[in-house]
């Protein structure tokens, strides 16, 4: 059976005879004449009033103080400096009354000070500014009016109220103040409460201070947001977490995540006692998705993310919340036309990647773009064999040569000694344009080094060109002598077009001999050579010979015979003509 009241057993008791002879009698009879017999005084004296631990439990400490129900003091009022608490059941204490709590337990407060016994202590404590106790008695405009052993005015401003509501609550209750005006001859009294407060509200966000330790998780309200941060109420001071602190994934500002009011779990990042600066963190206490990241990506995986920014050295890739990756700019694209990463890849876009590297440690995962769209030059080769025949523009222009765009992904390079074959040109841009489309020769092709060389004066015709075309194998032509040298002989077919006629060992030595400079007139040579070229075949006769056979000498004009043509390499090959 629960535990029943004075007032409950009162109720209960036997009627008196005048109510047995029939005399009925109210509730409110019962109530009044129970209150008279069993008068319950709350009032606190300036000694305060003894209580007694009951218990402690958890975080509170009841005391039996002498009234039906029991006052309860938080274990917080009983901790020293050092944080330690010195609490037994049993222990006496002198407390005030203050109020009733939710679960209507009396509210108390330790007695630390005295209220003044006299004008003179009043006095006392003015000039010392000391704290004294007093209670609040009444609502008057302004304010409320304060028993300090005598009646003393406290405005609502020096209240450490917020509002009316807040500042009628006082009424009845124990506070501490301090008096800001006294005068005797108009018996003019004023209490201050608010200094108390801030007082007592500095000193335990000091002992707060001490208390925090940097690891340590505690539970915080949101107090306000702004763009980079969210500042929280620990317990009575304020922290702060930073947008990069409340999670692993990307946020663009706290308001986002958090709103004024809420309340969270964080940790203690930092503590600055000296600057009165916490700094908290909430993603401590989330999943780090860098951990085990070795084990869900790895190198060659393709997959997909989506771009979360740009930066001038490449662009990071989302792949999961709090895990991007990076593209490098090299990355990109197989060709060397990108210049910024923004030309390839925007914010928001969702891009198929591949895995290049992974470094847990160091919170790194590289991708590659152009990996995942294929290397073009894996086909490249049968696409631009060496001697096909390409069209282009010209991308760009350097003094070594001029660079052409084959296909999205593949450049070709002209060197300035393949541009012509008329004349010789110092730079590109004597005779070609950015933009202009060219035709030219793919000359060679190097895949390892992803080199494409080309050739633009390989498809103009040549004087050998045209000779070739209009001979064939077989055919009788005339010839000059230009040079006899290595086992074979240079002969002169026309203006700008060679042909080369092999040699035995023997035959060159003797021929070499014969070709010996020897003291010429200069301009009869030439009128005989002119003579001789004229004449064609019949100026064979002249020819001289050694041992039987005819000996070939720099100047000779006589007859070949076509052994071989060979357009691509541009090359005639003779065999001599036995008069």
């Amino acid at each position: 059976m629960p535990n029943q009241t004075e007032l409950d057993r009162a109720l209960e008791a036997p009627a008196t005879p005048e109510q047995a002879s029939g005399e009925e009698t109210s509730f409110g009879e019962l109530l009044s004449q129970f209150e008279q017999t069993h008068p319950e005084k709350q009032e606190n004296s300036a000694e305060g009033r003894e209580a007694t631990v009951v218990s402690v439990s958890g975080e509170s400490v009841f005391l039996d103080i002498g009234q039906k129900i029991e006052g309860r003091l938080p274990l917080t009022a009983f901790q020293d400096k050092s944080g330690q608490t010195n609490v037994q059941p049993g222990q006496k204490l002198k407390v005030n009354i203050s109020g009733r709590d939710e679960e209507g337990y009396y509210k108390l407060s330790l007695l630390h000070i005295e209220q003044p016994k006299d004008w003179s202590a009043l006095e006392t404590a003015f000039q010392e500014k000391r704290t004294i106790a007093g209670r609040v008695t009444g609502l008057i405009k302004g304010g409320v009016t304060v028993d300090v052993g005598t009646r003393a005015f406290m405005p609502a401003s020096r209240s450490g109220t917020r509002d009316a509501a807040d500042l009628a609550k006082l009424v009845g209750q124990e506070i501490e103040c301090r008096v800001i005006k006294l005068d005797k001859d108009d018996d003019d009294v004023v209490v201050d409460r608010r200094a108390i407060l801030e007082e007592q509200a500095k000193v335990a966000r000091e002992s707060r201070y001490n208390e925090l330790q940097e690891g340590q998780v505690v539970h915080a309200t949101v107090r306000s947001l702004v763009d980079y941060a969210a500042y929280l109420d620990i317990g009575g001071i304020d922290g702060m977490l930073h947008v990069s602190e409340m999670s692993y994934g990307r946020i663009n500002k706290p308001a986002d995540v958090l709103s004024i009011g809420q309340q969270v779990d964080v940790q203690i990042l930092k503590v600055d006692r000296s600057r009165k600066k916490v700094s908290l963190g909430m993603k401590q206490l989330q999943k780090d998705p860098w951990v085990g990241a070795a084990e869900r990506y790895h190198v060659g995986d393709r997959i997909h993310g989506k771009v979360s920014r740009v930066a001038d050295f490449g662009a990071f890739v989302e792949l999961e919340p709090g895990l991007d990756g990076l593209i490098h700019l090299s990355e990109m694209s197989w060709s060397k036309k990108v210049r910024k990463p923004s030309d390839v890849v925007k914010p928001g876009e969702t891009v198929e990647v591949v895995v290049l590297a992974v470094k847990p440690e160091d919170k790194r995962v590289s991708l590659g773009l152009k990996q995942a769209l294929g290397d073009p030059w894996e086909d490249a080769e049968k696409k631009y064999p060496v001697g096909a025949t390409v069209e282009a523009p010209v991308i760009s222009l350097t003094k070594f040569g001029a660079f052409v765009q084959l296909d999205e992904h593949i450049e070709g390079m002209i060197h300035v000694g393949d541009i012509s074959n008329d004349k010789r040109i110092n730079h590109p841009q004597d005779e070609l344009k950015v933009g202009q489309v060219v035709r030219a020769q793919v000359l060679e092709f190097d895949r390892e080094r992803r080199r494409l060389r080309l050739g633009m004066k390989q498809l103009i015709p040549t004087a050998s060109d045209e000779y070739i075309a209009e001979h064939k194998e077989g055919d009788t032509v005339t010839g000059r002598v230009a040079d006899v040298a290595r086992n074979r002989a240079t002969v002169e077919l026309g203006e700008g077009v060679l042909a080369y006629c092999p040699l035995a060992e023997k035959e060159a030595r003797e021929e070499k001999s014969a070709s010996a400079p020897r003291a010429t007139d200069v301009s009869a040579l030439s009128s005989m050579l002119a003579a001789k070229w004229k004449s064609g075949p019949a100026g064979q006769a002249s020819q001289e010979t050694k041992g039987g056979k005819e000996v070939l000498k720099a100047g000779q004009v006589r007859s070949f015979k076509i052994a071989r043509l060979d357009a691509e390499k541009k090359r005639i090959d003779l065999e001599m003509v036995v008069t």
